[in-house]
């Protein structure tokens, strides 16, 4: 049975049964979503059912932590097209809570990643022929972690008023008048508060960073509760960067909102911040998995990952350069703007003045 994107059923390729999911009630539902304390999780401290124990195999390419289900033992790393075999493999974790299905099919991946790469300059033949070529694609469970917390800052720096004053100055001979821009600054102290809601971590190191917070086009309020049906016939990554290390990155991402709301709070012109001290409250977290369809192709020896969003179709890659295109290209433009210097020159268009050649209007 494998789980049918954009549907809630289970369908046997085989012969063709449907089984339908069924749906989960209020309670599990609220369950499921409730938030984590982020105390108890960076103790280790979590009930023991917001845990389990998986039967993971690590990338030796790229590091993908992948859960194999089943009898499964060996499988292609959907990250960076290496072949992997299980190892010892049980890790205890902490459990999704709840995940995005997938609403993309992959003849639908396929054909916006091809769209895509359709549109990209100088990309090697190869690549497209790659896409027409129908290769399978890799439907994966990506981890992230989302973040709560409450925030109250203290700060203090300086609110820059700007104002102008006349110059004069000499050009040529001639006394020309200018406004020169000052600013005038004040000591300035305050405090702000913000709520933070989900701020959304990705929890793998198997992909690149800037690819995988590209796909940013989520909406979380399509959460259900984790089901093992929803990742029938799909591979799923464990996540590699922990609790701590997620935290971390979310409190970095809060602080830049943080200094954001600082600068408007101290007004004027310009601003300069000298310190801001910021308490954390409330601090919850979830961990969920979100759904992306993959494709990993080599060229010149190094390996390129595509990442179509299996929720809204959004595409993002690493994409290699044809430098024999580029050549080419570059050559074309020489000759084109060699002919048109030519033409123009056999037209009169340039007049030799004292051995310099001058462009006539």
């Amino acid at each position: 049975m494998r789980f049918l994107p954009g549907q809630t059923e289970l369908v046997c390729a085989h012969c063709g049964h449907v089984q339908t999911i069924s749906a989960a009630d209020s309670e599990h539902r609220q369950a499921a979503l409730r938030e984590h304390d982020l105390a108890q999780g960076l103790r280790d401290d979590l009930p023991g059912e917001a845990m389990e124990v998986v039967r993971t195999t690590r990338c030796t390419g790229c590091g993908a932590l992948i859960e194999l289900e089943g009898a499964r033992h060996a499988t292609e790393c959907p990250f960076c097209a290496t072949p992997v075999v299980t190892d010892t493999g049980a890790t205890r974790q902490i459990k999704p809570q709840a995940l995005v299905p997938f609403a993309y099919s992959e003849k639908q991946a396929r054909e916006a990643l091809t769209k895509w790469l359709g549109s990209l300059w100088f990309a090697p033949s190869k690549l497209l022929e790659y896409t027409r070529k129908n290769r399978a694609m890799t439907g994966v469970y990506v981890p992230f972690w989302t973040f709560d917390a409450e925030t109250r800052s203290a700060y203090s720096g300086q609110r820059g008023d700007a104002y102008y004053v006349t110059r004069t100055v000499t050009v040529n001979g001639k006394q020309q008048t200018r406004q020169e821009r000052k600013i005038r600054w004040t000591s300035v102290r305050g405090r702000v508060a913000r709520g933070f809601d989900d701020v959304l971590i990705l929890a793998s190191l198997s992909l690149p960073q800037r690819l995988g917070r590209a796909l940013t086009k989520w909406d979380l309020s399509r959460l259900e509760p984790y089901s093992a049906d929803y990742l029938a016939g799909f591979t799923a990554e464990g996540y590699t960067v922990g609790l701590a290390d997620g935290n971390a990155q979310a409190r970095q991402e809060m602080a830049a909102v943080i200094a954001q709301d600082v600068r408007r709070d101290i007004g004027g012109d310009e601003q300069r911040i000298a310190s801001i001290d910021t308490d954390y409250s409330d601090e919850t977290f979830k961990h969920i998995l979100l759904p992306v369809w993959m494709a990993a192709y080599r060229y010149g020896g190094k390996s390129y990952r595509f990442l179509v969003n299996a929720q809204t179709g959004e595409v993002r890659g690493e994409r290699p350069w044809s430098v024999w295109k580029i050549t080419f290209a570059a050559i074309g433009v020489a000759i084109l703007v060699a002919g048109g210097l030519y033409i123009a020159n056999e037209g009169g268009a340039f007049d030799d003045v004292d051995g310099l050649d001058y462009w006539i209007d």
